[in-house]
């Protein structure tokens, strides 16, 4: 096995716990460029033939099924724009493994801006994870911009997991989602940044259906000189529940902005937002150090389990 690919095994392993080729449904992106895909019986992924990117389109009633989207940059001087859609049939329930690994020993800058959409069908189940790591000893960025547009359908349900731990220099992490009668869009992110690094959030709901929900929780670490802005905004257009929190440890020179916006449009609408920033309480630490461990070790656990 050359240097390459135990860059890319590494990378799939991080970002879509893939320990070589996924079963059932896939699509490998590499460089910009796709290197491996499959469909199955019930999820055809075809490419685009406008733009760059592909569709995914789940037949109704497709139950206990995954598909496997990773995007993985492992040279320097890369710029990637996929536009990938979803299209998920009425009744189905399925799991998307997404993310994306910036592998940059170079000099030049490297990004990936994923651009994907979900249109939810009635009554569908989507369970989507992504998570994004940047690695590599040179000294070009690693940039990452996701973008994600939710159209849930009436009765949808979909939970997003949105994970970055790792090396990234700068992300803009796009959320922007519609609900009707009886969907809910639940999304969970955790992120850490250190350095110099750069991490902003931007969520928009629209409530529109009468027993629609939102809930939009985010955890997030910012060490040494790094910065994150932290933006939600609900729109209660109908009778609804929605609900964002954001929880932020700051750490050594880090800073941390949350700007979080409710607007109930209907009388019953029920909105609540919740917004705490702060350094880690030295009680903690202090227990921790009191079992044994380093003031280092301390905040480390305190860090992760946190970040859980």
């Amino acid at each position: 096995m050359d240097m390459d690919d135990k860059i890319l095994e590494s990378l799939l392993e991080e970002v879509a716990d893939l320990h070589g080729v996924p079963q059932g449904a896939y699509n490998i992106r590499l460089n910009g460029q796709s290197a491996g895909r499959h469909s199955s019986a019930n999820i055809e992924i075809v490419g685009k033939t406008d733009k760059p990117g592909i569709d995914i389109i789940i037949k109704p009633g497709t139950k206990n099924e995954s598909v496997h989207i990773p995007a993985l940059v492992t040279h320097t001087d890369v710029h990637d724009l996929v536009y990938n859609d979803f299209y998920i049939g009425d009744d189905s329930d399925i799991v998307i493994v997404a993310g994306c690994g910036i592998h940059n020993s170079g000099s030049q800058m490297s990004e990936h801006n994923g651009i994907h959409r979900f249109v939810l069908g009635k009554n569908s189940k989507v369970k989507y994870v992504e998570k994004h790591i940047g690695v590599g000893e040179g000294t070009g960025e690693r940039i990452i911009n996701p973008q994600t547009i939710i159209e849930a359908g009436e009765n949808s349900y979909i939970e997003m997991e949105t994970t970055q731990l790792k090396g990234v220099d700068s992300t803009i992490r796009t959320t922007k989602a519609t609900a009707e009668a009886g969907a809910t869009v639940i999304v969970k992110e955790k992120i850490l940044t250190h350095g110099k690094q750069y991490a902003e959030t931007q969520f928009e709901i629209d409530l529109n259906g009468e027993g629609s929900s939102a809930n939009l929780i985010s955890r997030s670490v910012a060490k040494d000189n790094s910065k994150q802005k932290f933006v939600s905004v609900i729109n209660g257009n109908a009778k609804c529940m929605g609900h964002s929190e954001c929880d932020a440890i700051i750490m050594d020179n880090g800073v941390v902005t949350a700007l979080p916006e409710i607007t109930a449009n209907n009388v019953d609408a029920s909105l609540i937002h919740e917004a705490a920033i702060g350094k880690i309480a030295g009680e903690q630490i202090i227990k921790l150090m009191t079992l044994g461990l380093t003031e280092a070790e301390a905040e480390a656990q305190i860090v992760n389990g946190f970040l859980k």
